[in-house]
């Protein structure tokens, strides 16, 4: 209980942080043949080529929906027109470093409830094999095979013993995921996709692979959705040195034609959800891992970065001492995020349970009713800021400005936010610690063991 000195350190300061922030340029490029956008960044990538197509995602039914993250892990370990999944990875392993397809949901900046979504397929090589590489990738897109249903019974089973290996190393994670799943749409999927709930579904499709129909079924599904999104709209994301722009483009421009370039406007969107979730989930787990979740604001809110600094400031000044140096956790803190509008206290491999979600709520008593530090509000705010100014390679750089261009994440939108960090108060931390966590708003998910679940 001992109170530190923190003037006895030198340390970093608000007058040490930057008031501006720069992000890559780009050149936008349309190909000739194809009419598909090239999102061109000139960095110094010392030799390597970046590419990605992004698709939007289109709207889909509950069915395929469901089966996309299946689909993303997939596709890239399975065959491509006369060629069967094994040469495909040796074709792959020639001339890239590996192809990589993920889907990316998030919601609106002003509005929790509205999403964007789209899938890339990404790869990267030695700029002297970037034309090879745009071979690969529109094959890929163009003829993927869906019939080795073998082969999708081995990646299932794999996927899903990984899966089931990770709980305990990101339980806290998963735990929250639980807590705000019924906080907005993307919150909804995060949890069905690669939560608890996404888990437990891999377990049952793995439990009916020796049915012949499952396999069978899944690639059907697959084949549908990978149609469905073909058909969607498309754009190129680019990297390289400044010299290889006009080589790279023009191996762009002559490998994509209009037949996989075309697409419609029928966008992604899901039904709106904003409820309050109470649920233990079991595991076999020895420690527990709790989270307590709040209904607050999107990232266009004034508030939204408030809550982030109060985020950091009730970690540092309460959370680490009651949930882990007394309570005996690995770990704990609290968090803001603005893709699910929701503010989320965890615990990591946790010896409590009740007496945890207690103390989430105390610390909001200790802000409200307790006298505090004014360095410890500095600590909080260079915590945020230190997040945003996370030092990157060029090209991760460019591919965080791309996709928070397409997400509607402007310089000017993250500027503003940094800003709202900078000059926050002790007052504007005691305002939203009352106005957004009522008792009766909290949702609750726990990871624990089935004897403490009872």
């Amino acid at each position: 209980m001992q109170e530190d000195d923190p003037t006895i350190l030198p340390k970093v300061t608000l007058a040490d942080v930057p008031s501006t922030v720069e992000e890559p340029t780009y050149t936008l490029q349309k190909l000739d043949n194809s009419r598909l956008n090239c999102n061109f960044y000139r960095q110094g990538t010392n030799g390597i080529s970046y590419q990605q197509i992004v698709v939007e995602l289109p709207q889909l039914s509950a069915e395929l929906l469901n089966v996309l993250p299946l689909y993303t892990s997939c596709l890239p370990e399975l065959g491509i027109g006369n060629k069967d999944y094994a040469e495909v990875q040796v074709w792959q392993s020639k001339i890239s470093g590996g192809v990589n397809c993920f889907s990316s949901i998030r919601s609106h900046s002003d509005d929790e409830q509205s999403v964007n979504g789209y899938v890339t397929y990404s790869s990267k090589s030695l700029s002297v094999n970037h034309n090879e590489l745009t071979d690969l990738l529109h094959k890929m897109l163009g003829n993927a095979r869906f019939d080795e249903n073998q082969r999708l019974a081995e990646l299932i089973d794999q996927i899903c013993a990984r899966k089931e290996n990770s709980i305990t190393g990101q339980g806290h994670s998963l735990a929250m995921q639980l807590a705000s799943s019924k906080m907005n749409p993307t919150a909804y999927l995060s949890h069905n996709f690669g939560g608890l709930a996404g888990i437990k579904q891999l377990k049952a499709i793995r439990g009916n692979l020796d049915k012949p129909d499952t396999s069978a079924g899944l690639m059907e599904k697959f084949e549908e959705l990978h149609q469905q999104i073909m058909g969607a709209n498309k754009q190129i994301l680019s990297i390289g040195e400044d010299a290889s722009f006009v080589t790279m483009l023009a191996e762009l421009d002559a490998k994509w034609d209009s037949n996989l370039s075309l697409g419609n406007q029928n966008r992604i969107s899901l039904p709106a959800i904003r409820e309050r979730v109470r649920e233990a989930w079991a595991t076999s787990t020895q420690v527990n891992f709790c989270a307590k979740a709040y209904p607050t604001v999107p990232s266009a809110h004034p508030d939204n970065a408030t809550l982030h600094v109060l985020a950091g400031y009730l970690r540092n000044g309460f959370l680490h001492r009651a949930v882990r140096e007394q309570g005996g956790a690995y770990g704990g803190g609290a968090s803001q995020d603005a893709n699910s509008a929701s503010f989320r206290f965890f615990s990591y491999r946790d010896p409590r349970l009740e007496a945890t979600l207690d103390d989430f709520d105390a610390s909001i008593q200790w802000v409200l009713n307790e006298r505090q530090a004014e360095y410890q509000l500095e600590e909080a705010i260079l915590g945020v800021i230190t997040t945003m100014d996370k030092p990157s390679s060029p090209a991760g750089e460019a591919k965080q400005a791309f996709y928070n261009r397409l997400f509607d994440r402007s310089l000017e939108h993250r500027m503003e936010f940094r800003q709202r960090v900078l000059s926050t108060t002790l007052e504007q931390l005691r305002d939203v610690a009352e106005r957004y966590f009522e008792v009766e708003s909290a949702s609750i998910g726990v990871i624990t063991n089935r004897e403490s679940a009872g």
